[in-house]
């Protein structure tokens, strides 16, 4: 978890927040948002709102007071609770990639399986620079599709000690996740969580707490499908925190002009907020975003260009206006089908743009790869490059007196050098980012040594993370306890 003091970017003036404010309000109040589900339809229109069909007509001043009850911040907390995290203010936290029914390590391209999920979650626990596993890491396409998502929570709970986040693609799989949650931490307090009180683990405020996260996906543009329904309403009914997310390729699911996106964005994702707050008020939610845009001669989608970073900057002010916690559309996201310059200059652009925008959770921050099709070991250390350079150049630049080095000026004088001084000789070691992944060997050392370029030095840095795995703890009985449940699930579920 990293904490982003730098000044945040912001692109958009009060006009043309008010103007985009209007717009999401024009749309809910007058085309509406499909809901897929009867008990989403009687909740709303016990609580007021135009029920036609499917599709609910809402008033403005509702879905605004709604929102307004769901917490500005909460803890997210970890069995190992020095993996807990704060989601809110200036903390950013970041997940890796997720839902890749495709795995790519060096030149094979194939389908994914559970061991590549594993891998890619023990990738994740290595990784310091990782706060979580969104699950699934990959599709494993190995295993049965009804008791997948037992698999899947069996894995977040055995291979890693950071916090749960889940899919939420049905409510059995929501409520199986739970139970499993419930299990891992040794109690049945899940439920309670949400409301009581904990510390952020630094001595700062009390905040809302919850034990897992869920990922809600708009169904794309305006309507919320049965699944997506099922989830967030049992996700929501237990205290925990859902992701609501909308997914919008502008020329696709949106319309080609960003401000119109932005307004249907919101109009999206902060009904689902509303319904949130209307099932258990002061449920954990975390505004998402994920705008992009297609080829408009192929169709295709199209990652890391200039709309997409356009769009973050005004969709992270949008959340602070709301005061909500904010996931982007930005980790490292390319078009690329491979990892070369293609696949680093755009997910460099996607997180720069998430870093200045002021973003709070950040999923796909490692492995991406063609259009999110792929998940990549290889991706993946690039990622942490780009995420490792980004953090340092957003720590604020020290300027207390020892960092002025006066002394070093006395010491050396008009015309001198710095590199043997006494200011110098204390700090070199530390002074300046030094990278584990880019070569900065002559020409000559470089071709003695393999002329191993990023891909290839890349490919070494994940097998040497791989290498140095280690399971966390967890109680046998936990684990024999956890073990059971999937077995009875399974065989309930059919499979």
């Amino acid at each position: 978890m990293f904490r982003n003091v730098m000044p945040r970017y912001e692109i958009l003036t009060d006009d043309a927040l008010q103007r985009i404010e209007r717009g999401w309000m024009r749309i809910v109040q007058e085309i509406g948002i499909a809901f897929d589900h009867p008990e989403a339809l009687e909740r709303l229109r016990d609580a007021g709102q135009v029920v036609d069909g499917d599709v609910v007509r809402f008033d403005p001043d509702f879905v605004l007071e709604h929102c307004a009850r769901a917490p500005s911040e909460f803890t997210l907390r970890a069995r190992n609770p020095a993996h807990s995290v704060h989601l809110g203010g200036d903390r950013m936290v970041f997940a890796g990639c997720a839902g890749m029914p495709f795995y790519r390590e060096g030149d094979i391209r194939r389908d994914a399986t559970l061991a590549d999920l594993e891998r890619m979650v023990r990738l994740v626990q290595a990784a310091p620079e990782l706060d979580l596993a969104a699950m699934p890491t990959v599709e494993p396409n190995d295993t049965p599709l009804d008791s997948r998502h037992l698999d899947l929570a069996l894995a977040a709970a055995t291979l890693t000690d950071k916090p749960f986040y889940f899919g939420a693609l049905s409510r059995e799989n929501v409520e199986d996740s739970i139970a499993m949650v419930r299990l891992t931490f040794g109690d049945t307090g899940v439920d309670r969580a949400p409301l009581a009180a904990a510390t952020d683990g630094a001595g700062g405020p009390s905040l809302p707490v919850t034990s897992s996260l869920f990922n809600i996906n708009v169904n794309s543009p305006l309507r919320y499908d049965e699944r997506m329904l099922e989830g967030l309403l049992a996700a929501a009914a237990a205290g925990q925190g859902c992701v609501v997310t909308p997914f919008l390729l502008m020329g696709a699911m949106a319309p080609v002009t960003t401000a119109a996106a932005l307004a249907q964005q919101l109009a999206e994702a902060l009904t689902g907020v509303a319904l949130a707050q209307l099932v258990r008020p002061g449920v954990p939610v975390v505004l998402g975003s994920f705008l992009s845009t297609i080829d408009m001669q192929s169709g295709s989608p199209a990652f890391g260009g200039p709309e997409s970073a356009k769009g973050l900057f005004a969709s992270g002010q949008l959340a602070r206006r709301y005061r909500l916690p904010w996931r982007s559309g930005g980790g490292g996201l390319t078009s690329s089908q491979t990892v070369d310059a293609q696949a680093a200059y755009e997910s460099q652009n996607t997180m720069t743009a998430a870093f200045l925008a002021g973003a709070n959770l950040l999923v796909h921050s490692a492995g991406w790869l063609e259009s999110g099709l792929v998940a990549s070991p290889d991706k993946f250390a690039l990622d942490l490059e780009i995420l490792r350079v980004l953090q340092a150049q957003f720590t604020p630049i020290g300027v207390e007196d020892e960092d002025l080095a006066f002394d070093a000026h006395q010491e050396v004088g008009q015309g001198g050098h710095f590199l043997g001084a006494a200011h110098t000789m204390t700090r070199f070691r530390t002074c300046f980012y030094r990278s584990p992944l880019s070569s900065t060997e002559n020409f000559e050392r470089w071709t003695a040594r393999g002329a191993r370029d990023t891909t290839a030095r890349a490919g070494e840095q994940w097998r040497a993370l791989l290498d140095g795995y280690e399971q966390p703890d967890l109680d046998v009985d936990i684990r024999g306890r956890l073990q059971e449940y999937v077995t009875r699930r399974r065989a309930e579920l059919g499979d």
